[in-house]
């Protein structure tokens, strides 16, 4: 088994300002762009995982993280540029895309906006975002809205909101999930404003490459996107779909090992 150098940090100058990002292993480039309001630590159990395979590179997404922030409104279009950014301020000419939550609709954009920047595509737990969507949302995302309150209990509602949808007994997990929502100059909420902002049904279309469809059982958000998803992935070379037992919102961290055995079968053909 390769033994892959120790996981290590950088920032990567853009016409946005820094991009931050993790990177570990060696090879062909695989990026990774995580959910809102998180970073590039929600890979942290994937990377490992992955690097023995690839060079694994998980960015702050433009606007979150320690990355450069940018005013709102977001879009995903926005945040595509600045993963297209990051490729290029590392001479990336050329990499495999995971895109998990808000970052499967940014890697639907990236991949139908520059083509012949992406070789496999896979989307987990991506929204399916059309009218429907776009309004229901039209209001707000329901979740990870608080405003910031004397008496601290903004931070008790992240928590709440998001409690129902994570493993038991999640306490870690919500954790990491509250630290990335409070961080400086990060609106948790942007990130699915941004989704709702989005025309998705007049990009995927043009994603022609080969696409992993990867669901969370447990996710009653982004589990149901998945037959439309593959229903629009029209120009796609293949579609395959992996569904993970047990899987949750916070997929990546929680069941690391399933979500690693079907990328890394995917990426080898398999």
């Amino acid at each position: 088994m390769r033994i892959s150098p120790p996981l290590r940090f950088g920032y990567a100058d853009s016409p946005f300002g820094q991009l931050h990002y993790a990177e570990q292993g060696t090879g062909r480039p695989l990026l990774l762009l995580h959910q809102t309001p998180r970073s590039w630590d929600e890979f942290r159990e994937l990377i490992p995982l992955l690097a023995p395979h690839r060079r694994v590179i998980a960015m702050d997404m433009l606007g979150f993280g320690a990355s450069a922030k940018a005013p709102a409104p977001h879009t995903i279009e926005l945040f595509a540029t600045g993963a297209l950014a990051l490729l290029d301020a590392l001479g990336i000419e050329r990499a495999d895309l995971l895109g998990h939550h808000t970052g499967g609709a940014v890697a639907v954009e990236v991949a139908a906006s520059a083509p012949e920047r992406i070789g496999r595509l896979i989307l987990s737990s991506a929204p399916w975002i059309d009218v429907r969507y776009r309004e229901s949302h039209a209001n707000g995302p329901g979740v990870d809205e608080a405003v910031p309150s004397p008496d601290g209990d903004h931070l008790r509602r992240l928590w709440r909101l998001r409690q129902p949808y994570y493993p038991e007994p999640g306490t870690y997990l919500l954790d990491r999930f509250v630290h990335d929502a409070l961080t400086p100059g990060v609106d948790p909420a942007e990130g699915h404003r941004a989704c709702a902002r989005y025309y998705m049904e007049d990009k995927i279309g043009l994603v022609k490459t080969s696409v992993l469809l990867l669901g969370a059982a447990e996710d009653p958000f982004a589990l149901p996107s998945m037959a439309p998803l593959r229903d629009n992935l029209t120009g796609a070379e293949s579609v395959t779909s992996v569904v993970i037992e047990g899987g949750t919102i916070p997929l990546m961290e929680h069941k690391a090992r399933e979500v690693a055995e079907a990328v890394t079968a995917f990426l080898a053909g398999r």
